[in-house]
């Protein structure tokens, strides 16, 4: 089974989102994909195996399976066109636990065509206050994640959590936000999810399916670029319509292999 490493959301080599892509020539059990997104040691570890018009697409963590994950998708995509199993004029369909995905390219870009997860006002836990080390501007929750609002990207960039107390949070993770600084960029953000044994991800497209949202009502646009503010650090495209957020970003092939057991 061939494997590949991938640096998604980044056109420079060892920035953005690593994520290994497995593919898959008969159906495997889920112990075992679980037991390689270990020993791959990513944040994201993405399984494709061939179904109908397009391709079974599952995520798993080193600890757990995802529901949502957009840089291995993004990574799925560029090795399926990278390696000719489809072509490059054509759309990719991914069906996954969210529903049906799809990536297409545009130019040196790849645009996902996400759900959008928008959140709602909730109450500002101990547990986030005291493990971000900061006041929230505002507190939100969707179905996967809160997501915390700062006054100033100077105050997000300096967040040194607390992952052990985090990883008590009845939730996926926190996505913490503000708007930048630069005008470069409209807004950034990192995401902290050590409950699924990362403590902060480089990149996490599936956030941007709420701070698309997000933004949105607070600038009153709908297309933005977005930057998340971690060590590697990666750049996102967002487009927002209606009930679907559209990620655009850029990928880098670091290595392929074969697994063999």
């Amino acid at each position: 089974m061939e494997i590949y490493q991938v640096d998604a959301f980044t056109a420079k080599a060892f920035k953005g989102n690593p994520a290994a892509v497995c593919l898959l020539s008969e159906l495997k059990e889920d112990s075992w994909m679980q037991n390689v997104a270990a020993e791959m040691n990513l944040s994201e570890t993405a399984f494709l195996y061939k179904e109908g018009d397009g391709y079974n697409l599952r995520w798993f963590t080193p600890e757990h399976e995802e529901e949502l994950c957009g840089h291995a998708t993004l990574a799925s995509a560029y090795v399926l066109w990278e390696t000719k199993r489809v072509k490059e004029d054509k759309e990719i369909n991914f069906y996954t636990r969210s529903g049906l995905l799809t990536a297409r390219k545009n130019g040196e870009w790849i645009e996902l065509n996400f759900p959008a997860e928008p959140e709602k006002k909730a109450e500002a836990s101990n547990i986030i206050i005291n493990s971000l080390g900061v006041e929230p501007r505002y507190v939100g929750r969707n179905r996967l994640d809160y997501l915390v609002e700062l006054e100033s990207e100077e105050l997000l960039r300096g967040i040194s959590p607390d992952f052990k107390a985090l990883k008590d949070l009845k939730a996926r993770g926190v996505i913490v936000t503000s708007k930048s600084d630069s005008k470069e960029y409209d807004f950034i953000s990192r995401f902290f999810a050590p409950g699924v044994g990362v403590n902060e991800d480089p990149v996490t497209g599936s956030a941007h399916c709420c701070l698309g949202p997000f933004w949105q009502e607070r600038l009153n646009k709908d297309e933005f670029l977005a930057y998340q503010a971690s060590k590697r650090g990666g750049v996102i495209k967002v487009r927002v319509e209606q009930d679907r957020v559209y990620l655009g970003g850029q990928a880098v092939m670091i290595l392929k292999g074969s697994l063999l057991k």
